[in-house]
């Protein structure tokens, strides 16, 4: 018998796996492929590491702000899973409302009673809150809410601010991105407990309303600026700010109002940032800024109370 021709007796076989017999080619680099490797293309099949190397080359899809696009809100989950685990905390032990409540300054008497700051305080008594160096409570305060005890508001509250986080914060997170989201409820918790050591420094408050006061600003700024239906939108803010109104008489308006002003300034610098490779560098050094101009002022306060010029 005459040997095989050179033709016959060549074998074609995967470049990724040398045991298996194949007669396909990548199109993109033309080594042969096995079906395991086979990835389908719009023309031909493509391997692996053609594959890997085209989604390197293929530019992210953003958010009109620059954020990456997702598609579960995943931070606004997180965020009412720790509302909802702090309000079972405070449940359990009582004495967490008054440890990381928001407050500015205030006593601890001899007896473990809380009293109300003075510049000067007996003997007996401590200082408490900000001006004791309690600086945690600027933002665990925005994650506490009315105890069961404080009456029919006492539910409502923590059931109120969580349904408006489920509806308003999903669309934002979901225009902003999940890091941006984050910085902009973190930014309007940390106003709205600012605003509250300024006017009310020995008022003992809780509640998210800040951050989400702050959040529902935001959602107005980027509809405006994506060309909603400004009729739809106006509404939305008229309603904003009537609730701001009448939440003076129940709870603590300036938490309100520090969060909305905080959270509109974040999102006008979300929302106006220039497009382009520096638009993300913009967006955080505002933050950064504004973080800054939040802190000097909390340190500034409560060296004021401390040392009874407030």
């Amino acid at each position: 018998m005459e040997p095989d021709s050179p033709s016959e007796s060549a074998v074609t076989t995967c470049y990724r796996h040398p045991k298996v017999e194949c007669h396909v080619r990548c199109t993109r680099c033309d080594r042969y492929i096995c079906p395991d490797c086979m990835r389908e293309a719009a023309v031909g099949h493509h391997c692996v590491e053609c594959v890997r190397e085209g989604a390197r080359s293929v530019r992210e899809a953003r958010t009109a702000f620059g954020g990456r696009i997702t598609t579960a809100p995943l931070v606004t989950y997180a965020l009412i899973a720790l509302n909802v685990l702090a309000y079972l905390a405070e449940v359990v032990r009582p004495e967490i409302l008054d440890r990381f409540s928001i407050l500015g300054a205030g006593l601890t008497g001899p007896d473990g009673g809380h009293y109300v700051w003075q510049d000067t305080y007996p003997v007996g008594f401590s200082p408490e809150g900000v001006v004791n160096g309690e600086w945690d409570r600027l933002l665990t305060g925005a994650f506490l809410h009315l105890p069961p005890t404080q009456g029919t508001f006492g539910i409502l509250h923590i059931v109120m601010n969580m349904v408006t986080l489920w509806n308003v914060g999903r669309v934002v997170e979901s225009q902003l991105g999940r890091s941006r989201y984050l910085a902009l409820y973190g930014l309007s918790a940390l106003g709205g407990s600012l605003l509250v050591l300024l006017l009310a420094p020995t008022t003992s408050t809780v509640g998210a309303s800040g951050a989400l006061f702050g959040v529902s600003a935001a959602y107005y700024v980027l509809a405006r600026r994506l060309g909603a239906d400004p009729r739809s939108v106006n509404r939305f803010m008229a309603g904003l700010l009537l609730w701001l109104v009448l939440s003076a008489a129940i709870t603590s308006w300036q938490g309100h109002l520090g969060g909305l002003l905080t959270g509109s300034a974040v999102a006008l610098a979300f929302a106006y940032a220039p497009r382009g490779g520096r638009r993300t560098l913009v967006q955080a050094g505002a933050c950064v800024v504004l973080l800054a101009v939040l802190v000097l002022l909390a340190v500034g306060m409560a060296s004021a109370l401390k040392n009874g010029t407030a």
